[in-house]
């Protein structure tokens, strides 16, 4: 079995949509572990805040067919194939960590080289795997998230709760 670790991204209809991949996530890989749901503001372009979360699950399938299944649930959320890569998006997910394999790969980059570089994953991350070592830092998730400089990105956790029309988000 290898841990896998997918962020999950929206600010498009944000909490119907990350309800919807996580429930689609659960069906897909049982076992799924999720994160408390983070709220900051778009990163690359202006747009509305997103909603990101992480989950972790264990699979025997292989890399290939879990990124095809991720792409079945981005599309099922309503991101249409060939989306822009700096716009608002209905689903975002992006595999993190498959085990501890380390290069490029059809479809991804691992370990996924802006985690790092990103508290909207590192965080939630952080949440659920905090003693995973990252395979080239050599260091926990939990380590190497207490040594993150996260002033300049603020997030909030948020209920993945619907609100009534036009309530504001938490």
């Amino acid at each position: 079995m290898t841990t896998v670790y997918v962020a999950a991204g929206s600010n498009v209809d944000a909490r119907r949509n990350i309800g919807r991949a996580v429930a689609e996530l659960r069906a897909a890989f049982p076992g799924l572990r999720v994160s408390p749901a983070y709220q900051n503001a778009a990163v690359g372009f202006e747009g509305d805040d997103f909603i990101n979360l992480v989950v972790g699950f264990e699979t025997e399938r292989p890399l290939d067919e879990v990124i095809e299944e991720l792409r079945r649930i981005e599309t099922v959320c309503g991101r249409p194939r060939g989306a822009p890569k700096w716009a608002p998006r209905s689903m975002d997910l992006d595999i993190l960590l498959y085990g501890e394999r380390i290069g490029k790969f059809p479809g991804a980059t691992l370990p996924r080289p802006d985690l790092l570089r990103r508290p909207y994953m590192l965080g939630p991350l952080a949440d659920i795997a905090p003693g995973f070592v990252h395979p080239t830092q050599h260091r926990s998730i939990g380590e190497l998230w207490a040594a993150f400089d996260r002033s300049g990105h603020e997030m909030r956790v948020v209920s993945l709760e619907e609100r009534p029309s036009g309530a504001e988000l938490e």
